[in-house]
């Protein structure tokens, strides 16, 4: 009896792998970035380590502020600012507030290859910034080289005014919004922080229905933080467009007096009083004939 023919092969070749993702592996010698795999091997979300490896191939002095990602990316602000919260709380990321030799106050963000760690010491190049603050989620930093990316934003905190001292106009918008949505319940210090914001727009002459709108508007399904994070960003990055309604009240017609008939006491509208078109046409009539 003659053997069965098959031709499918013995075994795989050697080496290779029978399931999962082969490599085509590339020697690049320019325009290539070097990632931690425990950055780009990440778990949780797909948008952090995304916007983790594009902050990483930035030059340095590059913007990456909320806005500037979502030019580049087509996730919207909720999604970029979840991304960079993730990114702040594992220690990759750090925004710090400095002042410059000509006294403005301006956030600086660092980017870390290796959470915690330090940039390189180098004798002739600029001096070393100083050492991040830990915050308890950031890991114990590995005994390995960090780069840290120093970000220059244009973006400046305001100083929240007291709450006595808050617009009372912008504090009742603000405080109006949870009549919109229930979660949006702002505590004093928030409002009074919010206050000024809603200030402007209003002195632009946009009415409070039209704040109220713009700030409720396509809201996430659920907040992983406060409410007040949310509503800043779209007071400060977002402006209204200014608002087309003229600042005097409008000019109402003046409205005729209503009149009995001397003739036929039917009621009719006219300045002064006399007889009705119907009694008038009447009168003509009968002098004609």
């Amino acid at each position: 009896m003659a053997d069965s023919q098959s031709n499918a092969p013995l075994r795989a070749a050697a080496g290779a792998p029978t399931s999962g993702v082969i490599h085509v592996r590339t020697r690049l010698t320019a325009d290539f970035t070097v990632i931690s795999n425990a950055l780009a091997q990440r778990r949780g979300s797909a948008v952090t380590v995304g916007v983790a490896a594009y902050i990483v191939s930035l030059p340095d002095g590059t913007p990456v502020t909320i806005t500037a990602l979502c030019e580049h990316f087509s996730e919207g602000e909720i999604l970029i600012s979840r991304a960079l919260r993730d990114l702040e709380e594992a220690g990759y990321l750090e925004r710090r507030r400095e002042r410059t030799p000509t006294g403005q106050v301006r956030t600086r963000t660092y980017f870390y290859d290796v959470p915690g760690g330090g940039p390189d010491p180098d004798p002739d190049g600029p001096p070393e910034p100083p050492k991040p603050r830990r915050s308890r989620e950031r890991p114990t930093a590995p005994a390995e080289e960090a780069v840290v990316t120093p970000v220059l934003e244009e973006a400046e905190a305001e100083t929240p005014v007291p709450l006595a001292d808050a617009d009372p106009r912008a504090i009742a918008v603000l405080t109006a919004l949870r009549r919109i949505d229930p979660r949006l319940i702002l505590s004093a210090r928030e409002a009074a922080r919010l206050a000024p914001a809603v200030t402007r727009w209003l002195a632009a002459g946009l009415p409070p229905t039209q704040i109220m709108d713009h700030l409720t508007a396509r809201l996430p399904d659920q907040f992983l933080t406060r409410p007040v994070g949310i509503l800043a960003y779209r007071l400060k990055e977002t402006p209204l467009p200014v608002s087309t309604r003229s600042a005097e009240p409008p000019v109402r017609p003046e409205v005729v007096p209503l009149r009995n008939c001397d003739g036929c006491d039917r009621g009719f509208r006219a300045a002064e009083p006399g007889r009705c078109r119907d009694c008038r046409a009447g009168d003509q009539l009968r002098a004609v004939g």
